[in-house]
């Protein structure tokens, strides 16, 4: 079961149909929905009960990024690729030995990425920062967790990444990660009642004018943690009142050599979830 956010409210997809609440005006806000932890149940009940009926296909236009009021947070050096271009950008700064240790211990690097008005959607702008020699994309599985701390859903995040600001200091990650419109979601929620398969794929090609630049793919099966440790360490000593979505790190990279560009298109597919296209812009 899919859901979308768009422009004339919200639409569920099951089983290739499309479903809308009978009454836009009175229907709940995304917030109240994005929040409940019988998510996948709610959304059924609403169309069993006809409470949500029959619509149309969203057009991709009126997609917006499917985020109310919640924090984005994402996971670092999850992956093996990770953990080498990590290491390998910031060995001039002497920091690359921190990225090896974080790869093998218990806890997890966690760091804030975005509020709500720093995130684009399906179709968006996604910007690099002026002060940056070297920045790309980092295609990523998004949880969707609720005040709880329950997992109810997935999504395609898109972690933009400023590398030679972080390569400079490992303590300038912040400025590498956090800026206005340094971060991408959807096109969907994928609301699922169980865990993802380790065998989801997510894909990433970057299109410059007509030509594929770099494509490269990975597998759920190489997160070095679980989706669930990784939410279990956020919500230590947190509260997250609205919820919050979890980026849970990157294990495809482009070469040392590649930076993106303005114009360039970043395409970001994952297994039973879509297609997550943005430019840069």
């Amino acid at each position: 079961m899919k859901l979308y956010r768009t422009t004339s409210g919200h639409v569920v997809e099951e089983y290739n149909r499309f479903y809308s609440p009978k009454n836009h005006e009175k229907g709940e806000s995304w917030e109240s929905l994005t929040t409940k932890d019988d998510l996948h149940e709610y959304l059924q009940r609403q169309v069993r009960d006809a409470n949500w009926i029959d619509g149309a296909r969203p057009k991709v236009e009126d997609l917006q990024a499917p985020i109310g009021d919640q924090e984005v947070w994402a996971a670092g050096v999850t992956y093996y690729r990770s953990r080498e271009a990590r290491m390998e950008e910031s060995k001039s700064a002497g920091g690359g030995d921190f990225y090896d240790r974080v790869y093998d211990a218990e806890r997890p690097e966690l760091f804030f990425k975005a509020t709500p008005h720093r995130v684009v959607g399906p179709g968006g702008l996604v910007a690099i920062r002026a002060d940056s020699t070297w920045s790309v994309p980092e295609p990523e599985l998004a949880l969707l967790v609720t005040p709880k701390a329950k997992i109810v859903g997935y999504t395609i995040g898109n972690d933009m990444s400023s590398r030679s600001i972080e390569g400079e200091n490992p303590l300038y990650l912040p400025q590498a990660k956090v800026y206005d419109r340094a971060c991408a979601l959807g096109p969907c929620i994928l609301v699922a009642p169980n865990p993802l398969p380790a065998s989801t794929e997510i894909n990433l090609e970057i299109v410059r004018g007509n030509r594929s630049e770099f494509t490269g793919a990975t597998t759920l099966a190489g997160l070095k943690r679980t989706p669930e440790l990784l939410v279990e360490y956020l919500f230590r000593s947190n509260s997250f009142p609205a919820g919050c979505f979890l980026l849970t790190g990157t294990g495809t990279v482009p070469p040392d050599s590649f930076t993106l560009l303005p114009g360039d298109e970043i395409r970001i597919t994952i297994t039973g979830i879509g297609t997550l296209v943005n430019t840069v812009g």
